[in-house]
C-alpha cells in the first residue's frame, strides 16, 4: 500500500468512527430525549435539526465519506489483493450502502414527511410519536452500525500483516 492510500484509509476510519459516534448519540439518548418533550417541542426541535444539519462539518464528512468509500473499494478491488484488501474494499461498501442508502431511502423520507408536519397539529405528534421517532431511530442505528463496522474493517485491514 502506498502511503498516500494509508493516509486515505486512515482518515476513513477516524471519519467512520466520528460519524458513528453523531449516529449513536442520537440513537441512544437524543431521540428518546426528544421524544419525552411535550407539546410538539420535541417536534419542533427536530426539524430545526433536520434543517440546521446542511450548514454543517457533519454533512461534508457525512457526504464526502460517499465518493472516498468508493475510492477505496476500487482501489482495493483493482490493485490489492487478499484479505486486508477485502475488509477495506468491504468497509467503503457498506458505508456506501448501509450509511448513504439507508439515509436516502430510510431516513430522508421521514425528515421530509417531518418538515412539513405544522406544529401543534395532532396528526403532527401522532406522526411523530407513532411513526418517526422509531422508524427514525431504526434507520438511525442501522447507519450507526455501518459506520462502526466500517470504522472497524478499515482499521483490521490496516493492521492485518501482510
Amino acid at each position: 500500500m502506498s502511503l498516500l492510500f494509508v493516509l486515505l484509509a486512515t482518515f476513513s476510519a477516524l471519519a467512520y468512527g466520528v460519524l458513528a459516534g453523531v449516529f449513536l448519540a442520537f440513537s441512544d439518548f437524543i431521540m428518546r430525549s426528544l421524544a419525552q418533550i411535550s407539546d410538539g417541542g420535541g417536534l419542533e426541535a427536530m426539524q430545526a435539526v433536520n434543517r440546521e444539519v446542511f450548514r454543517t462539518v457533519f454533512m461534508v464528512l457525512f457526504i464526502g465519506m460517499a465518493p472516498l468509500s468508493v475510492v477505496l473499494t476500487v482501489h482495493e478491488l483493482v490493485w490489492d489483493d487478499g484479505t486486508a484488501a477485502l475488509m477495506i474494499a468491504a468497509a467503503g461498501l457498506i458505508y456506501v450502502l448501509g450509511c448513504v442508502g439507508v439515509t436516502v431511502g430510510g431516513n430522508v423520507p421521514l425528515n421530509q414527511e417531518l418538515d412539513r408536519m405544522e406544529l401543534g397539529r395532532e396528526a403532527a405528534e401522532t406522526f411523530w410519536r407513532d411513526t418517526y421517532v422509531p422508524r427514525w431511530t431504526f434507520w438511525n442505528t442501522i447507519r450507526a452500525c455501518a459506520c462502526a463496522i466500517s470504522a472497524t474493517l478499515v482499521i483490521l485491514g490496516l493492521a492485518w500483516p501482510l
